[in-house]
């Protein structure tokens, strides 16, 4: 990069860090470092979340996702909207885990359950997290390396040194850096400012794809150039898509019920003013989310048009070579192994696709399977798989009777035919990650190549910190705390969530080192993930809502999702090398080839379960339904169990919820009317504590989100679809509408919008810190099933405090 670039990058990165810095001197309480005193407005929370969901390894997600599959899964996934925006408007399991008042997660399932489910849950929930996320510096890491082009190795005082390590281990310094100096104060306050630079910056980076590349005469003809089956425009002509089909789309469904409370409980969920104002802000992130889709969009239609049309023919062929010869330094160690794999891409002539001309593309055959092949053929002879061959063959014909040397023979070959196709899926899986990085390296000016990258590291600074200190918080909260009967000092407490976050930083380093990924980052993440959030959901949900629930159903559900995950995820992990030679040795894999198809028959095309040497039939997604479903099942037995067996009663949710004549707050909830003239606002959930700001703004996020975004265009385009009135050539004029006339309109009405309210409440954040009440007991600890800030010492420990800057 240019000094230009480097000054655009170091000033502001630098600013956020000084701001972080600020915040030591307003920590006075373990709730200032918890939960941020608990006077976020919520514009800060919500202008703080764009910078959390703008990160690198959600960005290379969404560009896997979207060059498999374009737009066209997109219309379907608007059946989510009116689901997802009940779920805002209603502040479902947002409102009421707040009204809990609990820190943590584990705060709020020994309310609801017991200490010992604290415990484990929180252990599992951190172990989880931590598996999930400690891929997140070494994607940011491949990332940085490859758009800057940095070498994977040089050499210190004589000694080697990996690129990668040294990348990972800035990321993680800066990120734990903020966390140390104000937890969750100092995330909410630099996710705020992070948060109003990325706005301007999308409006820029927009404005600049939309001036490159031509959508009638480049971006349409590249999408519309795909088989049957799997076109990247066509919402009724995706049956052929693998991994991201409408079975997928039926698990998210499930799961955005399931999982609204799943990661709740860590850092700005519970930071609001009032519960009201974290449901605002939750109601508010419509608008947000509105803009920041286009982002991730625009790289995929970057990188699809990019590497795809024949305009850029040159330059995608550039890229590909240098993409491929990048992974090869990383991968092949020997030199002349390596010259030899790079000179076999090399020998990939270029290809000059001719949209209409030439057979469309698939995700079988497309401009990338040559690369694919290549590599493969290549890793097959480093590993001598061909010679291999050739000799148990050999031994076959000329000694049958030495058993022994034959099945060692076979063994060996079985085990380098594992080795070859991991590595292979690892090419694909740096090649398909890397495209983004390298692509963006070579399309991008002087200036725009330093706000692209200043752009990258604000992603993965914001969701770095928010990943490690929500792990760091969960250990030290809720695996930690509950054994310390008499808890610590505040000076303690802070220095010990401070030393737990350096031990979580350090399991991030040694993950990312050691982790090998075979799948798509979705995929990966739903499989990790759900070792929590395969049982987790009806623990959260039905512990908010229900009074049913019992510690022994939520065991069942969570050792149930737990045990299924974690069998996924090491099949998975070890398919290609361990299990497939393994089933092969025993004989099984024909028996397999023969069941498999029997038992996704009457899903197909949708769940497709063929034998593959290299990859689990069953994806990540397919394991993740099974096991919620599943631990729903276990829950349900197990309370029901519970009741039957010791008749405990049902759980007093009001004295959780600080409701009725637990209300300490001197405001009571209306009870609920079912008059006709009241149940619209009851549904879409206005109540007496909105103003008329807060009405305009729900009015204005039903109208946008149901009236426009899934009335008139998914149900009317629908109606007309099933009506033989939308012909297909009509999709390119709904796309356009969609992803880039609604999104820019939308995007210069949020960045101003969200940009004065996230500076305004910034301010008061400030001046709310100078002067606010402290109770020194509220540390999260629970006694008799109820928060310790609670009890009947919380008044003589609150204290009022003044906080000079």
């Amino acid at each position: 990069m240019s000094l230009l670039d480097w000054l655009i990058l170091i000033i502001p990165v630098a600013f956020v860090m000084f701001m972080a810095y600020h915040t030591r001197s307003y920590v006075r309480s373990v709730a200032d470092f918890l939960v941020a005193g608990r006077i976020c407005g919520r514009y800060v929370i919500c202008v703080a979340d764009v910078a959390n969901a703008l990160s690198i390894i959600v960005l290379v997600t969404q560009i896997e996702m979207q060059y498999k599959t374009g737009f066209a899964m997109s219309f379907w996934n608007k059946l989510i909207g009116p689901l997802g925006l009940l779920l805002s408007l209603t502040g479902f399991c947002v409102y009421r885990f707040r009204e809990t008042r609990a820190m943590s997660l584990g705060q709020f399932l020994e309310m609801r359950y017991n200490r010992s489910f604290r415990i484990f849950a929180s252990a599992l929930r951190s172990v989880s997290e931590m598996f999930a996320n400690m891929i997140m510096p070494a994607i940011a890491a491949r990332f940085f390396i490859y758009f800057l082009d940095l070498p994977h190795e040089f050499m210190l005082f004589g000694h080697s040194i990996p690129t990668f390590m040294v990348v990972v281990t800035i990321t993680l310094f800066l990120a734990i850096s903020i966390i140390c100096m104000g937890g969750t104060l100092a995330l909410v306050i630099t996710d705020t400012i992070q948060g109003l630079f990325c706005y301007p910056m999308l409006v820029i980076f927009t404005v600049f794809v939309l001036c490159t590349f031509s959508w009638s005469k480049e971006i349409i003809p590249v999408m519309s150039d795909r088989v049957a089956g799997e076109s990247f425009l066509n919402p009724y002509d995706v049956a052929e898509l693998r991994d991201f089909n409408y079975f997928a789309l039926i698990v998210m469904l499930v799961s955005t019920v399931m999982h609204r409370a799943s990661w709740i409980g860590a850092g700005n969920t519970g930071a609001a003013k009032t519960p009201h104002e974290q449901k605002m802000a939750s109601i508010l992130g419509t608008w947000r989310n509105g803009f920041m889709g286009i982002f991730f969009v625009l790289m995929a239609i970057t990188l699809i048009t990019l590497l795809n049309h024949r305009n850029f023919a040159e330059k995608s062929y550039d890229i590909r070579n240098y993409l491929s010869g990048h992974i090869s330094k990383q991968m092949v160690k020997d030199d002349a192994e390596r010259a030899q794999f790079d000179a076999a891409i090399a020998a990939i002539p270029p290809v000059s696709h001719e949209i209409g001309v030439d057979e469309p593309l698939s995700q079988e055959k497309n401009l990338d399977t040559p690369y694919y092949d290549t590599a493969k053929e290549q890793f097959y002879r480093i590993n001598r798989i061909g010679e291999l061959t050739q000799e148990v063959e050999t031994l076959k014909a000329t000694r049958p009777e030495d058993t022994a040397a034959i099945a060692e023979a076979e063994d060996t070959l079985r085990k380098k035919t594992g080795e070859a196709n991991k590595n292979t899926q690892e090419y694909s899986t740096l090649f398909r990650q890397q495209m983004l990085a390298v692509s963006m390296r070579k399309l991008l000016p002087k200036g725009l190549t330093g706000l692209f990258c200043l752009l990258m590291v604000l992603m993965m600074v914001s969701t770095d910190d928010s990943r490690i200190y929500s792990a760091a918080l969960t250990i030290n909260q809720d695996c930690i705390l509950p054994f310390k009967k008499n808890g610590f000092t505040p000076k303690q407490h802070i220095w010990v969530i401070r030393l737990v976050t350096f031990g979580v930083g350090v399991w991030f380093f040694i993950g990312s080192r050691a982790m090998a990924q075979l799948d798509y980052i979705k995929l990966y993440g739903d499989i990790m993930c759900s070792m929590w959030m395969g049982g987790c959901g009806p623990v959260m949900v039905f512990g908010l809502y229900g009074r049913i629930g019992t510690t022994l159903g939520a065991y069942f559900s969570l050792v149930s999702g737990m045990l299924l995950s974690l069998g996924g995820m090491l099949v998975q992990r070890n398919w290609a090398d361990v299990v497939y030679p393994w089933l092969d040795k025993q004989g099984w894999i024909p028996s397999l080839t023969n069941l498999l198809p029997k038992l996704s028959g009457p899903f197909e095309p949708y769940i497709l379960w063929r034998m593959d040497p290299q990859k689990f039939p069953i994806n990540s997604t397919e394991i993740y339904f099974i096991t919620m479903v599943v631990s729903l099942i276990l829950y349900f037995v197990g309370s029901g169990l519970t009741h039957l067996i010791w008749k405990p009663g049902l759980f007093n949710l009001d004295r959780m919820l600080h409701r009725g004549k637990y209300n300490d707050e001197g405001k009571q909830l209306e009870k609920w009317d079912w008059s006709l003239k009241s149940i619209f606002t009851k549904i879409i959930g206005i109540t007496p504590e909105y103003t008329k700001g807060d009405r305009a703004i729900a009015y204005s996020v039903f109208i946008y989100s149901f009236i426009w975004g899934f009335i008139i265009s998914f149900g009317l385009v629908l109606t007309l679809h099933y009506l033989n009135l939308w012909p297909d050539d009509w999709w390119k004029y709904y796309f356009f509408v969609e992803f880039i006339l609604e999104p820019c309109l939308l995007g210069i009405v949020s960045t101003i919008w969200f940009s004065i309210g996230g500076y305004v409440d910034l301010k008061n954040l400030f001046r709310d810190l100078r002067n606010r009440k402290i109770n020194k007991l509220d540390d999260g600890r629970v006694e008799h099933g109820m928060s310790i800030a609670d009890g009947p010492e919380a008044e003589a420990a609150a204290v009022t405090t003044e906080t000079k800057e």
